[in-house]
């Protein structure tokens, strides 16, 4: 069932709307790749309509971000199976026009994301209170890919409070893989991850379905947590995702982020800017999404604060490129210095 040759445990970048893209899954091959990517969740609903082709910069990936699943939500099975029989027979990639024999190695159904319009339209965490759409979506994406590629489910420990009948029911689904995230979806992420409650899940795997890969989501901000979050509750993978915000390099044995000079980190920043105005040529993302990871480079040194603000009121690749420019032209000698003044 399980086609994928990962370590035990593995690390998985998680997906994250506006953030996973192909540019940021690069960025992070690049300092420390993850085992495992996926990518951002995509609309099935969308993807069999006739603005299918807005969908696509979702799906875009090169062959450096591997081994890449697909993250699909919606509403209509019939979309599922119609979806799931495109990715797995690579006509979905050869129309994102990617190399031959390049494509994606599983497809995942998002059961957990919590917002309100997801879940009052029925879907992603939303079916947690409707099994029998949730089984029907399931079962049509297994028609859809027939055997050819791994299906897997992300989802959380209950809706409005916890309950493991979800998960009983879920792997009794014959999944490659099950992501838990440990919250419900009342709980949004306001209060910490239950790993007890994943490590119970694991239990429940090892009982009703032996093959299924368990992975647990939540709250894990460096490799060591998740080295011993696997070993304790015995888990096959890790999921980090907002953890990547705090360190690009996350899933390296030994991080050097903490050891960067602010120089040093800008740098990696313009070097994402300009992969970015090189991948979105036409613009198919607004520069303003670069904003969500200003922080994660501009931070900790006098004056962060300042040109964080300046650097996010560019309008324009070019603009935020030339700002960083002058920034990393003139704090090379002097990473320490509050790098605001420099092109202020």
């Amino acid at each position: 069932m399980n086609v994928l040759q990962l370590p035990k445990p593995f690390f998985v970048l998680a997906p994250m709307d506006d953030v996973t893209d192909t540019v940021f899954r690069r960025i992070v091959g690049g300092c420390s790749p993850p085992d495992l990517y996926f990518t951002e969740f995509v609309n099935v609903d969308g993807l069999q309509s006739p603005g299918r082709q807005k969908l696509f910069k979702k799906l875009q990936f090169t062959a450096y971000e591997q081994p890449l699943i697909v993250q699909i939500w919606g509403k209509y099975p019939e979309n599922y199976r119609k979806t799931a029989e495109q990715i797995a027979d690579g006509s979905l990639a050869r129309e994102l026009g990617l190399p031959d024999g390049l494509n994606f190695v599983g497809v995942d159904i998002n059961m957990g994301c919590p917002e309100k319009n997801v879940v009052r339209n029925g879907t992603c965490s939303g079916l947690i209170n409707d099994r029998p759409k949730a089984e029907e979506i399931i079962k049509a994406t297994q028609e859809g890919l027939a055997g050819r590629l791994p299906l897997s489910v992300k989802t959380r420990i209950g809706f409005n409070e916890v309950d493991l009948t979800w998960i009983e029911f879920l792997l009794e689904q014959n999944l490659s893989m099950l992501t838990v995230h440990g919250r419900t979806r009342k709980q949004m992420s306001k209060v910490p991850a239950d790993w007890d409650i994943i490590g119970r899940c694991r239990e429940l795997r090892d009982q009703i379905a032996p093959e299924t890969l368990i992975v647990g989501n939540g709250d894990v901000q460096t490799r060591e947590h998740g080295d011993q979050l696997a070993d304790k509750y015995q888990l096959d993978g890790i999921m980090i995702g907002r953890g990547i915000f705090q360190d690009p390099y996350v899933f390296a044995e030994q991080s050097p982020w903490p050891n960067k000079t602010p120089h040093e980190r800008l740098e990696l920043y313009r070097t994402q800017v300009e992969l970015f105005a090189k991948t979105w040529r036409n613009r198919e993302r607004s520069v303003k999404t670069l904003n969500r990871f200003c922080k994660v480079y501009v931070h900790g040194f006098d004056g962060a604060k300042e040109l964080r603000e300046q650097l996010m009121q560019a309008t324009s690749t070019d603009q935020l490129l030339h700002l960083l420019d002058e920034v990393v032209k003139n704090t090379a000698e002097q990473p320490a210095t509050n790098l605001y003044t420099s092109i202020s």
